[in-house]
């Protein structure tokens, strides 16, 4: 079995910017595709020549929108990419883009995961996300899907609009899990207005802090109830179906980021890459890795990061982590010799964070 190793591609282009996003993105860019791709697999070259690039046990695609790029592109970089044998393969992918065969494409190509942003299906909640797909072709989604032969596949929600309701929320769930077909993985976040976007200029549509733990109860409980457990804050699964390129992140693993803004780390180093697709190409195309920075985390900075991860998870913390546990059973629970958030303490994860202590 191959140690894992994991290798996040960034594909920065979308079609639209949607109002909560603060991701590196860029619009009306497409003409760059093919150069884009061919400066990543230019970027793998010259990691390559800093020394040995173990086998991926996990690609993943992430963005921006990687499904705006064709599969015969998203095909070249994991032909490049050297994969330990059972490699989970992920491609992001907006709901308009999941036809058939395009699905079906990726699928030739080694892809054997999707996750489908979806967000919602309400018409409400998706016009006060900037979204421009609708929310009533879930049907014809799981069909695609299920057609196409992929693996696994997991859909992404956002909950906290100002003018979402639970039956909102509940109606989502259900159109999404309820039948044939359904994805075995969902990522659930709360909305977040971040610095700099529409939403975040926008103080009137920001969501409560009660309304947000409300509506993460909410989600936790439908999700249980169909037999879904938490593995992360934001992530459920169901048996077996945990996302292994997400864990790997979380068990603080190593793995090489590739494309503009792309993170990485290695041996406890930590880089990214700049963020401007311009300058990204650039520097690529003159022979230069396109570093904007890097830092080693080691000793006691590793330790702590590493139970801050940890803490994330429903795997937990070891019971010594804090100073005095039992001040916290609202928010901790033991399972065995471990710590593990309960719902109430997912919620209050960051300030939790603040208290670990390291050993």
């Amino acid at each position: 079995m191959s140690e894992p190793f994991g290798v996040y591609v960034h594909v920065p282009f979308c079609a639209e910017r949607c109002d909560y996003c603060a991701f590196v993105t860029y619009t009306g860019v497409d003409d760059l595709h093919d150069r884009y791709v061919a400066a990543v697999l230019a970027e793998l070259e010259l990691r390559r020549e800093c020394g040995p690039v173990p086998a991926a046990t996990s690609i993943f695609f992430g963005g921006g929108t990687p499904s705006r790029l064709a599969p015969e592109l998203l095909g070249s970089i994991i032909d490049a990419v050297d994969r330990a044998a059972g490699c989970e393969i992920t491609v992001e992918i907006n709901p308009e883009d999941a036809t058939p065969s395009y699905l079906e494409a990726l699928v030739s190509r080694g892809v054997t995961r999707v996750s489908v942003g979806i967000q919602s299906t309400s018409p409400l909640v998706l016009k006060e996300l900037g979204r421009t797909h609708r929310g009533d072709s879930i049907g014809a989604l799981r069909e695609a899907v299920a057609a196409s032969g992929v693996e696994r596949w997991s859909v992404d929600l956002i909950v906290g609009a100002r003018h979402e309701t639970d039956e909102m929320v509940e109606a989502t769930l259900a159109s999404v899990l309820d039948g044939e077909g359904a994805p075995s993985h969902v990522s659930c976040y709360l909305l977040t207005p971040e610095r700099g976007t529409p939403l975040g200029r926008d103080h009137a549509r920001h969501p409560e802090e009660a309304t947000l733990a409300d509506r993460y109860e909410l989600v936790d409980e439908l999700l249980s109830a169909r037999g879904f457990s938490w593995y992360e804050i934001s992530n459920w699964a169901r048996d077996g179906a945990a996302c292994q390129h997400n864990q790997l992140y979380w068990r603080q693993g190593d793995y090489l980021g590739l494309g503009a803004a792309a993170h990485g780390h290695v041996s406890g180093r930590r880089s990214w890459n700049v963020a401007k697709l311009e300058a990204y190409l650039a520097q690529v195309e003159a022979g230069e890795l396109p570093l904007a920075g890097e830092e080693l985390v080691e000793g006691s900075s590793a330790a702590f990061e590493r139970l801050a991860l940890q803490l994330r998870t429903a795997e937990g913390v070891p019971r010594g982590s804090f100073l005095d546990p039992e001040s916290l059973e609202a928010f901790l629970q033991p399972v065995g010799k471990r710590l593990v958030l309960t719902r109430r303490g997912r919620l209050m994860a960051d300030e939790l964070v603040r208290r670990l202590q390291v050993a």
